[in-house]
């Protein structure tokens, strides 16, 4: 009888163990979503109030709703007005093909740079090879800002102003995006080298047949953010363009800010096709980047 409430009384106590674990486990998910919660409404309020301002048709109704809830809101006046206005004020079309052309051209190139430059440094010994390693390093904290008056002499001498490769080549190859390759590169296994070597593979086989398959979140990741930065690039595009034929969507969507009084429906529709192709991209290769995030030690 008294191990029968010796038992009876272990299971009680085990059971109120598990309830409190399973409790405080609850608490602990619960917080972690929430803020996360907050987190994703934080970053996509601005979003969603652009999307919504832009399919307002009445000026007035998105001026006034810009200080209150409401602009996150769609009532009212609805449709894609704005979205034909933009058509009608400019060549949207064109300004698009421009964004889209330097930003594909300049990711596609940058990848085979980038990645071979890191391949090299990465898996190959030969001498000063820790030298430029370092280099790249130190590289990569100088901003592009302190370099475009030197660079827009040096192209304006070669007499590329005004055209699709001055936006093109000077981006192609990236310290910051040499290093992500270099760390995620010099995580993998060298007996797949020496591997191949033994097969009578050669270093561009080895690159292209074994580390390139291996190494797809990595691509992912620098294609998303390359384009990213490529593709909300202002100020260059600004000082080496002059005419229409070149320039892409950021310094297009200046026109919006130099009228009287300024459109903002025109200036959200704008914005919300600028997003799109972004948003698009991430989608399809997020599981790609956020493996990568979690290989390569990306952080923010």
């Amino acid at each position: 009888m008294a191990n029968l409430k010796t038992a009876n009384s272990l299971n009680s106590i085990e059971r109120r163990k598990i309830f409190t674990y399973r409790f405080l486990r609850f608490i602990f998910l619960f917080k972690d979503y929430l803020l996360l919660i907050l987190l994703a409404c934080f970053f996509l309020f601005p979003m969603v109030f652009m999307f919504v301002s832009s399919i307002k048709n009445s000026e007035t109704q998105i001026i006034g709703d810009m200080s209150s809830l409401l602009g996150f809101v769609p009532y009212g006046d609805l449709g894609i007005k704005n979205y034909i206005d933009v058509f009608d004020q400019m060549n949207f079309g064109r300004f698009m093909y421009n964004s889209v052309f330097i930003t594909v051209c300049t990711v596609a190139g940058g990848l085979v740079i980038n990645s071979m430059f890191a391949f090299a440094l990465a898996r190959l010994k030969f001498k000063g090879r820790q030298l430029l390693v370092g280099l790249i390093i130190s590289l990569i904290i100088i901003p592009v800002e302190s370099v475009v008056i030197p660079l827009l002499l040096m192209v304006n001498r070669f007499g590329w102003i005004d055209s699709y490769h001055v936006q093109i080549i000077p981006f192609v190859a990236e310290p910051f995006f040499i290093f992500l390759f270099y760390q995620f590169f010099i995580g993998l296994p060298k007996d797949l080298d020496e591997a191949a070597i033994v097969d009578g593979a050669g270093v561009f086989r080895i690159y292209s047949m074994i580390i390139v398959p291996l190494s797809r979140p990595v691509f992912a990741s620098v294609a998303i953010l390359q384009s990213i930065i490529r593709w909300g690039q202002f100020l260059w595009p600004l000082m080496v363009t002059r005419l229409e034929t070149y320039r892409p969507l950021p310094v297009a969507i200046q026109q919006f800010f130099s009228q009287d009084p300024k459109m903002w429906g025109d200036i959200f529709s704008f914005a919300s096709m600028m997003t799109i192709p972004l948003l698009v991209i991430f989608l399809l290769f997020q599981k790609w980047f956020v493996r990568s995030v979690a290989s390569s030690g990306i952080k923010g």
